[in-house]
C-alpha cells in the first residue's frame, strides 16, 4: 500500500513515532494509502531545516526564484490528468472537476506569484528637502501553512505560492483527509530544483501536527484555511506570541435573487453555487432568498434541474456530484438534514444517502437537497453545513433580505441577481460580506483580495495582499 510520507530537508521520511494514518477514498469507503502520522518532533525538524534554507532563499535573486516556481507550475501542467485523478480518488470529487478547477488552478497560482513577486514595487517619498523616506520589505522568516481537504491541491498552492515567492521558507501541513496531492506536489518541487528545506510538508493529525506549528516560536507567520472552530482555538494561541494571523474561515453565504434577474440564468448558476463540489466549498450559497413575486416559478425550476444532477462514482465523467469527503462528515450533514425536519422545513428533493453500484456501492453519497419552510434564524440557516444542502426563502423587500442575508455570525461571501445597476449597487454595499458576486459565482480574478468579514475570518489572501501577508514592512529615513 503506498505511503504517503513528509519531505523535510528535501528528504522523504516517515514520521519519527513510526505510525501511520490510514488514508481512506470516499468513493469506495476502503482504505487505499496510509498517511505518516506526525508529532511535534517532525515539525521540529521541518522548521529547523526550514531556518537553515531561509538565508539562502531569501537572498535570492526573486528572478530565479521566479523561475523554480514556474517550473513547478509547468510540471503541474505536465501531469495534470494523473493529478486529477488521485484527487478525485483522494477526495471524493468528479474528476470532471477536479481536472477542470482545482489542477489547473494549482498551476495557475504558481505562475500568478511567481510573476507577480518581480513586480512588487515599494514607496519613497521626499519629506521637503530634508529627508527622503522609502519603504523595504523583507520575507518574515518560516511561515506556517496549514490548507483544508475540500480543494486540496488548489489551497494548498494558494499559500505556499505567494510565501515562496515573497523569499520566506515553509513548514506546511495538508489535511489529513485529503493529502495525496501535497505529497505529489513536492515531488514535483524535488523534481524542479527547490532548493532543500525550502518547503517542508508534515502529515498528519491537526491536534498534533497543526498544533505543533501553531505553537512553534520560530515559526512567526500562521496561514490557515479551515473551520471557524479550529480558526478559534489558532487565534487564542498565536494571538499571544504576536503572530501574523491569514484565518479564512466558514460561510453560510445568501443568493439573493430580484424578480428583474436573468431568470435562466439565476437558475443554471444557482444550482451550481449550491451544489459544486457536492457543497463543500465555503462559497457555496447554502441560503437562498426569493423575491416572493418569482419564489414558486423559481423553486420548481431549482428543483427539476437538481432532480438532473447525477450523482455517481467519481472516476465516471457523466457524474455531476461525487462521494462527500468521510463517513464521519456525512452523518453530520445528514444530521442537519434531520434537524431541518425537527425545525419545521420540507425537504422538496434529495435529503438520502444514495447507493451507488459497483465499486463505489460503500461510497459516502448524499443527494443534493432543496428545503423550505425554515425561518431565517434556526439552527439550520445558522450554521456552516458545507454539503449538499440548501434552503430556500422567500423575501418583499430589500431591507428584509439584507437583514436576512446578515443576521449570521459569517460574512464569507454573497452573490446577487438583479438587472437593475442602482439596486445591485445598494444591496452590495449593505451586504456584510467580504465579497460579492453580482450576477455570476465563483468568477475569480486572482488579484483581487480574498476573505470575510465577522467570523468568516481575519485578514486578505489573493493578490498583493497574500504577498505582503508573507513580508515585513520597514520604513527608512535618511537626512539629507
Amino acid at each position: 500500500m503506498e505511503k504517503i510520507l513528509n519531505y523535510i530537508d528535501g528528504k522523504f521520511t516517515s514520521a519519527g513515532s513510526g505510525q501511520w494514518i490510514d488514508n481512506v477514498d470516499p468513493s469506495t469507503g476502503k482504505t487505499y494509502s496510509l498517511i505518516a502520522d506526525s508529532d511535534a518532533a517532525d515539525v521540529e525538524q521541518a522548521t529547523r531545516a526550514a531556518k537553515q534554507a531561509f538565508p539562502l532563499w531569501s537572498s535570492m535573486p526573486v528572478e530565479k526564484r521566479s523561475a523554480v516556481l514556474m517550473k513547478i507550475a509547468e510540471l503541474i501542467d505536465r501531469d495534470l490528468e494523473s493529478l486529477a485523478r488521485a484527487e478525485s480518488v483522494d477526495n471524493g470529487k468528479p474528476i470532471k472537476s477536479a481536472r477542470t478547477v482545482d489542477i489547473p488552478r494549482a498551476s495557475a497560482n504558481m505562475r500568478f506569484y511567481a510573476t507577480g513577486a518581480m513586480h512588487l514595487a515599494t514607496e519613497a517619498h521626499l519629506t521637503g528637502s530634508e529627508a527622503v523616506n522609502y519603504t523595504a520589505r523583507t520575507p518574515v522568516g518560516v511561515a506556517g501553512c496549514i490548507s483544508p481537504w475540500n480543494l486540496p491541491l488548489y489551497l494548498f498552492t494558494w499559500k505556499i505560492a505567494p510565501a515562496l515567492a515573497a523569499g520566506c521558507t515553509v513548514v506546511a501541513k495538508p489535511s489529513e483527509l485529503t493529502p495525496m496531492t501535497a505529497y505529489l506536489f513536492t515531488r514535483l518541487c524535488a523534481e524542479a530544483g527547490l532548493p532543500p528545506g525550502v518547503l517542508n510538508v508534515v502529515h498528519g493529525y491537526g491536534a498534533k501536527a497543526g498544533q505543533a506549528i501553531i505553537e512553534h516560536p520560530d515559526i512567526p507567520a500562521i496561514s490557515f484555511t479551515g473551520g471557524t472552530v479550529t480558526g478559534k482555538k489558532i487565534a487564542s494561541i498565536a494571538a499571544p506570541m504576536f503572530k501574523k494571523l491569514s484565518l479564512e474561515l466558514g460561510g453560510k453565504n445568501p443568493n439573493i435573487i430580484f424578480a428583474d434577474c436573468d431568470f435562466d440564468q439565476a437558475v443554471s448558476t444557482t444550482v451550481l453555487s449550491s451544489f459544486s463540489n457536492q457543497g463543500e466549498i465555503c462559497l457555496c450559497g447554502s441560503r437562498i432568498f426569493v423575491e416572493r413575486s418569482i419564489y414558486d416559478k423559481f423553486v420548481d425550476a431549482l428543483v427539476r434541474k437538481t432532480k438532473e444532477l447525477t450523482v455517481g462514482d467519481p472516476l465516471d465523467e457523466n457524474s455531476r456530484l461525487g462521494a462527500l469527503v468521510s463517513e464521519a462528515h456525512l452523518k453530520k450533514v445528514m444530521g442537519y438534514i434531520d434537524l431541518a425536519k425537527q425545525e419545521g422545513g420540507t425537504v422538496l428533493t434529495g435529503g438520502s444517502r444514495v447507493a451507488v453500484q459497483g465499486r463505489c456501492a460503500d461510497g459516502f453519497f448524499l443527494e443534493p437537497t432543496i428545503i423550505t419552510g425554515l425561518p431565517s434564524n434556526c439552527r439550520t440557516n445558522q450554521e456552516e453545513i458545507f454539503g449538499p444542502v440548501v434552503s430556500i426563502i422567500p423575501f418583499d423587500t430589500e431591507e428584509e433580505v439584507l437583514q436576512y442575508a446578515n443576521n449570521t455570525t459569517y460574512g464569507l461571501s454573497a452573490t446577487i441577481w438583479t438587472e437593475n445597476l442602482k439596486r445591485a449597487h445598494r444591496v452590495a454595499a449593505g451586504v456584510k460580506s467580504g465579497i460579492v458576486w453580482i450576477n455570476c459565482w465563483l468568477f475569480r480574478d486572482l488579484r483581487t483580495p480574498f476573505g470575510g468579514m465577522k467570523q468568516s475570518g481575519v485578514g486578505r489572501e489573493g493578490g498583493w495582499d497574500a504577498l505582503k501577508f508573507f513580508l515585513e514592512t520597514k520604513n527608512i529615513c535618511i537626512r539629507l
